[in-house]
């Protein structure tokens, strides 16, 4: 099942069946600094996972914050995606809080496992974790604002 909007794919990836690949379809925002992410939705939780590259790292050769940050962010918006939430374009960030557990390694997947926790009429509140594999890296919670129609 394909599914493009004008910002974003959203189609079945081939390399991971059962999961979707959210792609942005402009190649010169921010998002595609991230890569492709796969998702996948495993009953209330929300899988969303990036392949960290060298251009993500810090000079530790771990993932540097400000790439975490930018995936956690993202990575909300992917989740609220596969719940079906959300389409993409015009949603924002109001709050992000993140508390950092652990360094995370260059070369394995990450996946950030987000929970929503509430719904209303304009808002979304989400929290979660970013994991690689047993490791737990970050924790966070978010705000998101749905699309106003003009």
């Amino acid at each position: 099942m394909s599914e493009t909007s004008p910002f974003f794919s959203y189609d079945d990836d081939p390399d991971h069946p059962g999961w979707k690949r959210w792609v942005a379809t402009d190649p010169t925002r921010f998002n595609t600094l991230l890569g492709p992410l796969s998702v996948r939705v495993d009953g209330d939780i929300a899988r969303v996972r990036m392949v960290p590259e060298h251009r993500h790292s810090n000079l530790r050769d771990h993932v540097h914050g400000g790439a975490l940050l930018g995936f956690i962010d993202v990575a909300m918006f992917a989740g609220c995606r596969g719940f079906g939430i959300l389409d993409a374009g015009g949603a924002v960030t109001l709050d992000l809080s993140t508390q950092f557990i652990g360094g995370a390694a260059i070369d394995r997947p990450i996946e950030a496992q987000v929970e929503l926790l509430r719904e209303t009429g304009r808002m979304l509140f989400v929290r979660g974790v970013i994991v690689q594999g047993d490791d737990k890296i970050a924790a966070f919670s978010g705000t998101l604002r749905k699309n106003t129609r003009k």
